[in-house]
């Protein structure tokens, strides 16, 4: 785990951010009616409680007292009724409090979500993808304790304990004064408490995020882990790791095993001097029974909030930290772009021209250098080169993945930065050697879930690819379930099905990225016979290891080192005896070289 990483899910928060809430508030704005709404039913909930033990008081003292049956059913029905009440509105607090959290966190997944699509593909470069997801996850979900639980029920507690303070206090002040001396011991553990969780629950989080990248990680690398027989060792440090977040989860739990039985036992020494000092006054006859009854039962209440307010506490601190979190990744500008008023760019010729491009993915770490040539339109360039040469680096500049340091990028003699990202790769397919498929079907991996594009449209594209002829003898044909990253098919397969989706999308300009080179030999043939009749009328641009299959280009560009060596067709540069020739020598025997004219 990166050091970056780990700072980043080291990050604690305040128990209360300022800055952060008037954010996080922003997401409830449009939801306000709401939330004035279960305010207002969280103060009559909150005095509804309250209320019992003074009608058990008024029992007590004026009618059982006096023997008074008739007043006592009365009183009795007043306090079924207050205990009806306060269900029947604390279901629909509950309800609201949800609804409000539910709302808010699908606005807020939406925006990160949406936010993410617009990222550049730099920022993926830097960031782990379990990273990101936890954002949208784990992240979220702890906002929505906050919203559902935290914010507005907070107010519940803190009205329960005014409630209660106020009914205490209107019915005997020197008994509410001795009820509340145990509260400088119960704020000073409390605090203790905040204090001891605080390291608790970094460390949690810590392991859980290393728990977290070290599953994603051996899971995707499970074929490497199986095949050089490391599951005992794999399986060792896994356990250490997993120890280390158990151990730390037993540190949490320890110092909750304290703070609530200490609750408990400075709530029973309050009732003990009520009963010591309440008893007197009863015996004197300075305070009546039913005032002494009232006073245990709020006794009970008092602390039950307090209790809950320690546990708000926490779904505050986490909510901080993740929120800190979230907005980090919200406030990332690693954004390609758009020009403010960008061409437009309904159609192409597919024209693309270079001029003196310098590119490099970190500063100053140039990948590509004074790059220049020009692709007519139609026409077939093929770009070839040691491994690390720059051949891909130019595919993610042309569709402005990335943009350029020096120089400029024509299509149709148009600056592409003073296109719209989305026009310009309109006008693009890609085609990939590691392709991904989504989870879903056949038919919906072809057309990307565009619905714009007919079934027609999709299985002629299939067809002249050859997809077809495998597509068909599936079960369900087009509407056969793919399983994530295509795991049910084979390599040639998934290949053939990106070759149609770039069909479908019927593109003036076509990208074929090593798209061949991971196929067996039919399947190649297959394709090649495919790409030749999909470039007609393209202009097509062509990276490839295998030279037999660029053999027929009607430009080869040479690169080494992100420069541009050579240019020309086949027979030209194998006649230059440079380093095509070279290249061509390491993949044919020597006799094939010497029949070569």
């Amino acid at each position: 785990m990166s050091n970056d990483y780990k700072s980043d899910e080291e990050i604690l928060g305040k128990a209360y951010d300022a800055r952060l809430m008037k954010r996080l508030l922003g997401y409830i704005k449009p939801y306000k009616k709401y939330v004035v709404f279960a305010i207002l039913l969280n103060i009559v909930v909150a005095a509804l409680g309250p209320v019992r033990p003074y009608l058990s008081k008024v029992a007590v003292d004026e009618y059982i007292a006096k023997s008074d049956y008739h007043g006592l059913m009365m009183v009795s029905v007043l306090i079924f009724a207050a205990l009806l009440l306060q269900s029947v509105i604390q279901y629909f607090l509950t309800y609201y409090t949800q609804y409000l959290g539910q709302k808010t966190i699908y606005d807020l997944r939406m925006q990160l979500f949406s936010h993410t699509q617009k990222l550049a593909l730099k920022f993926f470069d830097k960031t782990p993808i379990g990273r990101l997801v936890t954002r949208v996850t784990n992240d979220v979900e702890s906002l929505n304790q906050l919203f559902s639980s935290g914010i507005v029920m907070v107010f519940s507690d803190v009205f329960t304990i005014l409630w209660i303070l106020g009914f205490m206090f209107f019915m005997d002040v020197k008994l509410s004064l001795v009820t509340l001396a145990v509260l400088p011991i119960l704020i000073y553990g409390t605090f203790l408490f905040r204090k001891k969780v605080r390291g608790t629950y970094r460390d949690v989080r810590l392991h859980l995020a290393r728990l977290n990248s070290y599953m994603q990680e051996h899971i995707t690398g499970m074929n490497v882990v199986q095949i050089f027989r490391k599951e005992a060792t794999e399986e060792k440090k896994y356990a250490r790791i997993n120890a280390d977040h158990r151990d730390a989860n037993i540190r949490s739990i320890f110092y909750y095993a304290i703070f609530f039985p200490s609750v408990e036992l400075i709530s029973s020494i309050a009732i003990a001097m009520i009963i010591w000092y309440g008893g007197g006054e009863v015996v004197q006859s300075s305070l009546t029974i039913g005032v002494l009854f009232a006073f245990l039962q709020y006794t009970e209440m008092f602390f039950r909030p307090i209790r809950d307010l320690s546990e708000k506490y926490n779904i505050m601190q986490t909510a901080m930290a993740s929120s800190e979190r979230i907005f980090k990744l919200l406030d990332s500008d690693t954004f390609i772009a758009n020009p403010e008023n960008p061409v437009k760019f309904e159609r192409t010729n597919g024209e693309i021209e270079f001029k003196d491009v310098w590119f490099a993915y970190t500063e100053d770490e140039y990948v590509l250098k004074n790059i220049s040539f020009k692709i007519k339109p139609g026409e077939t360039v093929a770009i070839v080169g040691h491994t690390g040469a720059g051949k891909t680096s130019i595919i993610n500049i042309l569709t402005r993945f990335y943009d350029i340091q020096k120089g400029s990028i024509l299509v149709d003699g148009i600056d592409i930065r003073r296109l719209d990202k989305r026009d310009l790769r309109k006008h693009i397919s890609v085609v990939l050697q590691d392709v991904f498929l989504f989870s879903g079907d056949i038919k919906s991996n072809i057309s990307m879930s565009n619905d714009e594009i007919p079934l027609d449209k999709l299985r002629q594209a299939a067809s002249t690819v050859g997809a077809d002829k495998f597509i068909n003898v599936l079960p369900d044909k087009y509407d056969e379930v793919v399983k994530e990253r295509g795991a049910t098919l084979s390599v040639g397969q998934k290949q053939l099905i990106s070759f149609a989706r770039a069909l479908a999308y019927d593109p003036q300009i076509l990208i074929l990225d090593e798209a061949t080179s991971s196929v067996d030999t039919e399947t190649e043939l297959l394709i090649q016979t495919a790409i030749e009749k999909l470039l007609v009328g393209r202009t097509a641009i062509v990276i490839a290891h295998r030279l037999s299959t660029i053999q027929s280009a009607d430009k080869i560009i040479v690169m080494h080192k992100g420069e541009i060596r050579e240019t020309g067709n086949h027979q030209e540069l194998l006649a230059k005896r440079g380093i095509y020739f070279k290249l061509y020598q390491l993949q044919y025997k020597d006799q094939e070289l010497k029949r070569t004219p």
